[in-house]
């Protein structure tokens, strides 16, 4: 398989992250560690969660998907077999990048995790509050002791990249190998350009999110009566315009050309695209996760490549 580093670092992986947002949201411990075992059996190793996965469900204790991963990691003995990414600053709220905060949720983190160490920690969102050197000097000692072998910036812009890689120079601090960036087919315009090229300038890795615009490019979602069929639904009726029925239009095409499905065809897409490492993409069930797999193995005709860009443009 299509192995790729991350950024600069040490740390390689297969071209797909599994999303960790379902667990203890649509997916419960049991089916977890049925998706996880998958997963892993099928050649993978990257698994992506965050302190505030899934926090938005009523009666949740916090980082309920961490939980599930850290049981599961504990009850396999397989540490060593994956790479875990985790986030900081999940809730999005001022001085979640400071030095006392990122100090408290990572260790609350490791906790839940049941591990002493994690390949990927992401500053989950910017916080103003916060200067870079503040926040990249947390990190210091938590990648020089090990603890975080690989820090990463998830939803900052081109600028605030620029600012961080400076910092980092400038101040002999962990530079940001990773960015994670919304980008599929349909949401393409915080990726491509300016973040797609400081990216480039800094020979950081991308890991992007929402790679199947919360469902929609699965092509289950068509029509607004679709948007009953699932938990899900409702993050997806922005979708269904003219430029939505155009790209299911073209992914029907070649997935049919393909022998392949839509959401197959959408993930093939973004493995092929310029920068990104990976997507990061969820599953229900073990037949998610095959698809899944199948979608990253697929390899897209010059043609089909073209016809898919162009109707997301």
């Amino acid at each position: 398989m299509d192995r790729r580093p991350l950024g600069r670092s040490e740390l390689v992986i297969e071209p797909l992250v599994l999303g960790g947002n379902v667990f203890g949201w649509t997916v419960d411990e049991r089916t977890g560690f049925e998706i996880l075992d998958a997963f892993v059996d099928m050649g993978f190793s990257a698994i992506d969660t965050a302190e505030g996965y899934p926090n938005w469900v009523p009666g949740n204790p916090p980082g309920m998907s961490e939980t599930i991963i850290g049981k599961w990691m504990k009850a396999r003995g397989n540490r060593d077999k994956v790479h875990v990414f985790t986030k900081v600053n999940s809730g999005n709220k001022s001085g979640g990048l400071k030095p006392e905060n990122i100090a408290t949720s990572f260790e609350k983190s490791l906790e839940r995790l049941q591990t002493d160490y994690v390949e990927l920690y992401f500053s989950h969102w910017p916080d103003p509050e916060a200067s870079h050197e503040e926040t990249l000097g947390a990190y210091d000692p938590l990648v020089r002791s090990g603890r975080v072998r690989v820090v990463g910036a998830s939803n900052y812009t081109p600028q605030m990249v620029r600012e961080a890689h400076e910092i980092s120079i400038h101040k002999t601090l962990p530079r940001y190998e990773v960015l994670q960036p919304r980008y599929n087919l349909y949401d393409r315009s915080e990726w491509e350009g300016e973040l797609q090229q400081a990216a480039a300038e800094s020979e950081m890795g991308a890991i992007v999110y929402y790679s199947l615009a919360s469902g929609f490019l699965t092509g289950k979602y068509r029509s607004k009566a679709d948007l009953e069929k699932s938990r899900r639904g409702g993050g997806v009726e922005k979708y269904l315009d003219a430029k939505g029925e155009k790209i299911l239009s073209a992914l029907d095409q070649v997935a049919a050309a393909n022998d392949a499905t839509p959401a197959e065809v959408s993930l093939a897409w973004l493995v092929a695209q310029s920068g990104v490492t990976a997507p990061i993409a969820s599953a229900t069930s073990v037949e998610q996760v095959k698809s899944l797999a199948k979608g990253v193995r697929l390899k897209l005709s010059e043609d089909d490549l073209r016809t898919l860009s162009d109707a997301g443009r």
